[in-house]
């Protein structure tokens, strides 16, 4: 292993650590192994005390305990091993396992380059967003919390800023009731004039009052609506299964679908399709649609929502987001780090859609994503054959 003695050890024991809470085992029973062992010899052991046989993709555990093993410790000779784990990341959410199901082996590689995660500055950490989103969901779901630091990206970025705009109006305030306390103690002239001075300086005070208020609260009370206004959250994204698909009977440029999305019935749907899919290619198709939009007539046909469609710049080429095998119909889209209760229906006043649609877009492999963070279905991310693609 590419460790020194001490940081090789400690490593080692943040394995044991993980892995016993992965199998719910107590980590004290293997902290004599720990020494003497390399991490292959720690798994089998922890696996066999587990009772739990080898898994059929064993190969495959294999692999990432040999890249683990070869890690190195030092933060800067690491970007290789990341950028590396970056890219099988890409269109998964797991390195093994079913769906969103964490293996052994998402337990191991955590444990190991979760240092050199820590030690990487911003600009580094958002070089690798597949590997950021990927160790945010194995740090929650296998309750790690307690052996393992959180990997920030964006805290450090914004808590300055928050603390200066909130000292600002009060050392202005402050400031301005300094200068009115020395101009009635230095000037004790007539009492007409102190008359004087007493209402400019209430004035002054009352003006300065009137400055400082807006400018503590208005501007966090602003930010905070408009980050509800274009979070995704609002939007209630599920998949769903094309049971029929037409031709709109008055319009050329429209298909209608009925499309199950696991409710009672199936919901009927108009989209802008038919220039770019035949009724034949979306039947039995599963797809990606918004279903909390208000349902309205198209050229005198009702729609019950809106199927997510990835296009290229000059929109050429357009078609309809894809689902990894095992996505099941009625299934919610979950982006990691953002929870938030959908709208029931979304408000067309408020231009919701319209604010959150420019930031979904495909990234460079095809993954359909939110700002970055990908679409994820329980069995793994979508993705479209449009790379930097627009999504709507």
């Amino acid at each position: 292993m590419a460790t020194n003695g001490t940081s090789d050890l400690k490593r080692k024991q943040g394995i044991v650590s993980s892995l016993c809470k992965h199998f719910s085992l107590d980590p004290k029973a293997f902290s004599s192994q720990v020494p003497g062992n390399d991490i292959k010899a720690l798994y089998i052991n922890i696996l066999k005390s587990s009772g739990k046989e080898s898994p059929q993709n064993n190969d495959e555990v294999m692999k990432w305990i040999a890249f683990a093993d070869s890690f190195p410790s030092d933060s800067k000779a690491c970007h290789g091993g990341l950028n590396e784990l970056n890219t099988d990341l890409a269109k998964k959410s797991v390195l093994l396992g079913n769906g969103f199901t964490p293996s052994e082996a998402d337990v191991i590689v955590f444990s190991v380059v979760h240092s050199s995660m820590i030690a990487l500055s911003t600009p580094e950490k958002e070089k690798l967003p597949h590997v950021m989103r990927w160790m945010d969901y194995i740090q929650n779901s296998e309750d790690l919390g307690a052996l393992f630091e959180k990997i920030l990206l964006e805290k450090p970025v914004f808590e300055p800023q928050i603390a200066k705009a909130a000292a600002k109006p009060e050392v202005t305030s402050i400031a301005k009731g300094t200068v009115q306390n020395t101009k009635i103690t230095d000037k004790p002239d007539t009492e007409k004039n102190a008359k004087k001075s007493d209402s400019a300086d209430a004035k002054k005070k009352a003006k300065g009052d009137k400055e400082a208020v807006p400018e503590k609260k208005a501007p966090e009370k602003e930010a905070s609506d408009k980050d509800k206004e274009l979070s995704v959250s609002l939007l209630n994204i599920q998949v769903g299964l094309i049971r029929k698909a037409w031709k709109h009977p008055s319009a050329d440029s429209l298909l209608v679908e009925e499309i199950d999305v696991g409710e009672a019935k199936v919901r009927q749907v108009v989209s802008g399709l038919a220039k770019y899919c035949s009724p034949e290619d979306l039947t039995n198709r599963r797809v990606v649609l918004i279903t909390n939009v208000k349902p309205g007539k198209l050229r005198d046909v009702m729609s019950e929502g809106l199927v997510l469609c990835a296009s290229n710049e000059d929109h050429t080429k357009v078609e309809p987001l894809l689902l990894p095998e095992g996505a099941k119909p009625g299934e919610c889209i979950s982006f990691s780090g953002i929870d938030g209760k959908p709208e029931d229906v979304l408000n067309p006043k408020k231009k919701q859609l319209e604010k959150i649609t420019p930031n979904l877009f495909t990234d460079e492999k095809g993954v359909a994503t939110f700002k970055g963070i990908p679409f994820m279905t329980s069995a793994g991310p979508c993705t479209s054959s449009i790379p930097k693609a627009s999504i709507k």
